[in-house]
C-alpha cells in the first residue's frame, strides 16, 4: 500500500489505513523531511502563530503511528506493473492513494518563457503549493520598506487556505502596525468578497488597494509591472499567484482530465475512472457534481477525502463491500487582526435523490474571537498523527 504525497490528505489515508486495515503494510512517500501547514501559515507570516505549531516531523507521525515515511521524489507511475519509481528506487502497489496537490500554472502569463518563470518562483513566489517557499516569502516581507506592494490572488478555484483575502487583511494590519509607509494592491480576477471589501475600507483605507475583477494579461517581472484588463500596475515587490491546477505528477502521468486541469476521479469513491487500485485526493481532483462543482480546496476536507478513499481500500482488501461516504470541512478565517474578528466556513454534502451530491454551506461571524482557529489546528494536526 502506497501514499504519494504528505499532506493533508496522504497523513489522513495513512493513519487511517492502521486502524481500517492493519494488515496492510502502508508507505507514504513525501519529497520534503517536514509537514509545514498552510492553515495558520498567514498568522506566521506577520507573527499571529508559533513556527512549533505549523512545522511537524513525518518520522515522528510515521513512528507513533505504525507506517513507513520515505523522502524521495517520485517519477513515473506504472499502473500496469503496480510501481511507482522514485529517486529512492521502485516501489510496488496493490493500492495507492495519490495526494500530490497542486501547481502553480505560470504558463498562463508567460507561456513556455523559463527565464521568467524561474524568476518569478524565486522573487515573487506565493507560498502556496510549496511549503518551503513560507520562509523566503517572511524574509521577504519582513524587508518589504515602503512603496507598492501587490498581490495577485488566483481565479478560482484555488487551494484555501492559505486563504488570500486574510492574508491581505494580515498584511494590511501589520504594515498599519509598522507604520510602514506603502500600499497593499490586490489584483483579484474573481468577483468581489464584499466583507474584506468592508474591512479593506474601514480600517485599512490608506494601507489597501482593492481591485476585484481585475484580470492579469500580462506580467514583467523584470520592469516589474502587471498589465491587467484596466490598468498598468508597476510594483516594488510582489506576492504572484498565477491559476492553479493539478501537481506536476499527475499531468507527467496522464492523469489529468481531458479538457480540464484537474484530476479526473470517480466523485463517491474517488478512485480513477476504470482503475479501482489509485486513488487520488485532496485539492488536485475535479469537479465532482454538477450541482456545485468543485470540492472546497481545503485542508480538512483533503483529510477527509483521505480518510474516505482509506476506507474503500480497506474494505476492498478484506473482500467487504464499500460504503458511500461525504466528506465535510471547516474553515476558520481571519477577517481582522485588531480586534481579532473571524469567519468560520462550514461545508457539509449529502446525495440528492437523484444520486448527484449536493452542498450546503453555512459561514458565521465572531467579531470577539478567541483563537478558535489555533485550538482547530492543533486537533487536526492530533488527527493526523502529530
Amino acid at each position: 500500500m502506497l501514499i504519494i504525497g504528505g499532506g493533508w490528505g496522504g497523513l489522513a489515508a495513512a493513519k487511517e489505513l492502521r486502524s481500517s486495515a492493519p494488515q496492510l503494510e502502508v508507505t507514504l512517500i513525501e519529497r520534503q523531511e517536514s509537514f509545514w501547514s498552510h492553515p495558520i501559515s498567514n498568522r506566521w507570516l506577520v507573527g499571529l502563530a508559533d513556527t512549533t505549531l505549523l512545522r511537524h516531523s513525518y518520522e515522528a507521525a510515521a513512528r507513533s503511528t505504525g507506517y513507513r515515511f520515505v523522502r524521495a521524489e517520485v517519477g513515473a507511475i506504472d499502473r500496469s506493473r503496480h510501481t511507482v519509481s522514485t529517486s529512492d528506487g521502485e516501489f510496488a502497489y496493490d493500492w495507492l492513494i495519490i495526494a500530490a496537490g497542486i501547481r502553480e500554472d505560470f504558463s498562463a502569463w508567460f507561456g513556455v518563457d523559463r527565464n521568467s518563470i524561474d524568476f518569478c518562483r524565486k522573487n515573487h513566489a506565493s507560498a502556496f503549493s510549496d511549503a518551503t517557499q513560507h520562509v523566503a516569502l517572511k524574509e521577504r516581507l519582513h524587508r518589504f520598506s515602503g512603496g507598492a506592494l501587490v498581490m495577485t490572488i488566483p481565479p478560482m478555484p484555488y487551494r484555501c487556505p492559505p486563504a488570500p483575502y486574510e492574508r491581505a487583511g494580515l498584511i494590511a494590519w501589520w504594515m498599519k502596525s509598522k507604520q510602514i509607509k506603502g500600499r497593499l494592491i490586490v489584483l483579484d480576477p474573481n468577483p468581489a468578497v464584499m466583507s474584506f471589501d468592508r474591512i479593506f475600507r474601514d480600517s485599512y483605507r490608506d494601507q489597501v488597494t482593492y481591485m476585484p475583477q481585475a484580470k492579469v494579461k500580462s506580467v514583467d517581472p523584470f520592469k516589474k509591472q502587471i498589465v491587467t484588463d484596466f490598468d498598468t500596475v508597476d510594483f516594488t515587490d510582489a506576492i504572484l499567484m498565477p491559476p492553479q491546477q493539478a501537481a506536476d505528477i499527475l499531468w507527467q502521468n496522464a492523469l489529468v482530465g481531458q479538457g480540464s486541469n484537474w484530476a479526473a476521479v470517480d466523485p463517491v469513491n474517488l478512485n480513477i475512472l476504470g482503475d479501482e487500485q489509485v486513488y487520488i485526493v485532496g485539492d488536485a481532483i475535479d469537479k465532482v457534481s454538477q450541482l456545485f462543482g468543485h470540492y472546497p480546496k481545503t485542508g480538512q476536507l483533503a483529510a477527509r477525502l483521505g480518510r474516505i478513499a482509506a476506507r474503500q481500500i480497506a474494505a476492498r482488501a478484506s473482500g467487504l463491500a464499500t460504503e458511500k461516504q461525504l466528506p465535510e470541512s471547516t474553515c476558520y478565517v481571519l477577517s481582522r487582526a485588531e480586534p481579532m474578528e473571524l469567519a468560520r466556513i462550514n461545508t457539509s454534502f449529502r446525495f440528492r435523490g437523484d444520486g448527484l451530491i449536493q452542498q450546503t454551506v453555512r459561514q458565521t461571524y465572531d467579531a470577539q474571537a478567541r483563537d478558535e482557529d489555533l485550538a482547530w489546528a492543533s486537533n487536526m494536526f492530533n488527527e493526523l498523527g502529530f
